[in-house]
């Protein structure tokens, strides 16, 4: 039998498979795991990588938003109901303000253009500026009803910022608001005493909340001040007292021991008077209990008293004290009509004591 010849004779060349077989450079032979587990490990580097800019971006705004907030300048809606006004005492008489009413008419018709300023504490919030705006939101509020006025623009303070700061900013805004009062503002200095514990007397709060006023401005306050301490919150409309005529009560309250008391029997007699009927009482006050006319001056020479006159050297300024008969006379660059009248008596008696 003849052997069956094959349709397909192909010759393959002879291959040593002992040989391992042999990979480009520069490639490696990875199983699919292998291949799996390098991809995963390069989106993971990815999005760790975004995680961080996220994460620093978030910082970022973090700290422009404390920023922001530090310098007064976040602002939002603040519901009325949540707004607080007693952490400041107002330098503002009793009575509603007649200027309410254009304050009013003007928000209606152009809103708010300059927002108020607030603290939170809490989940409340404290008032440090804009009583009369939010006054004013307040009462449109309650007249209409309308929404829009629940809720008023309002600046948000960072956290316990200085007591004097903040009454300094209430100053310097009310400072430039029309007909404010040197009894206003004497109010205020006594108020803000009460409230500071380190302050050392009302010459010193003034000084410090009036600084941008000028020094003659600041000693009229100061007079106000001890005006109000001498009637001790009997004058009921300190806004309405004319510079002169307070002034002028001053100087009698200094001339007589007395008039201090006798001023205060006048006021408590007369309950509920108007500005007007307790201006009236102020001005004959001062008329009827004016100093005695000077005692005319003998035309004989007296015998020259003999005096001494020294310097004395102080931090705040130098001394001058100037010593006769039965007279010692002190002058420093100083104002002591604001010092408390128990202060003083207790440091002349010091003075006198120290002399025997």
């Amino acid at each position: 039998m003849s052997k069956k010849k094959r349709v397909f004779d192909i010759d393959f060349e002879e291959v040593d498979v002992t040989k391992e077989a042999t990979v480009p450079a520069g490639t490696e032979r990875r199983g699919p795991m292998a291949a799996a587990i390098t991809e995963n490990a390069e989106a993971l580097n990815a999005r760790q990588s975004a995680e961080a800019a996220i994460r620093q971006e978030n910082d970022a705004l973090a700290h422009e938003h404390v920023r922001l907030k530090k310098a007064g300048l976040i602002t939002d809606l603040v519901p009325l109901d949540a707004i607080r006004t007693d952490k400041l005492v107002r330098d503002r008489a009793p009575g509603r303000d007649p200027e309410i009413d254009e304050l009013k008419q003007s928000i209606k018709e152009i809103g708010l253009s300059n927002p108020i300023r607030v603290e939170q504490v809490g989940d409340v919030f404290e008032l440090i500026q804009g009583f009369r705006r939010f006054t004013a939101y307040a009462e449109l509020f309650e007249e209409t009803g309308d929404e829009a006025f629940a809720r008023i623009p309002a600046g948000i303070n960072a956290k316990g910022e200085n007591l004097l700061r903040l009454y300094r900013r209430m100053v310097d805004e009310n400072l430039v608001r029309r007909g404010v009062s040197f009894g206003e503002m004497a109010q205020l200095a006594i108020n803000y005493r009460k409230q500071a514990s380190d302050i050392e007397g009302y010459d010193h709060a003034v000084e410090l909340l009036f600084a941008s006023s000028g020094r003659q401005k600041r000693s009229y306050i100061k007079h106000f001040v001890r005006l109000l301490s001498a009637t001790e919150g009997r004058i009921r409309h300190v806004d309405a007292i004319p510079r002169a005529l307070g002034l002028q009560l001053v100087r009698r309250l200094d001339e007589d021991a007395d008039a201090g008391s006798m001023l205060n029997r006048m006021l408590g007699a007369e309950e509920g008077r108007t500005a007007e009927q307790e201006q009236a009482l102020l001005s004959d006050f001062a008329a009827r209990y004016a100093a005695p006319a000077a005692k005319k001056v003998s035309l004989t020479p007296k015998a020259r008293a003999a005096k001494t006159t020294f310097r004395l050297n102080r931090p705040g300024g130098d001394a001058k004290c100037t010593v006769a008969d039965g007279r010692i006379e002190l002058r420093l660059e100083q104002d002591f009509s604001g010092v408390e009248r128990k202060k003083l008596e207790a440091a002349v008696e010091a003075f006198l004591k120290a002399l025997d």
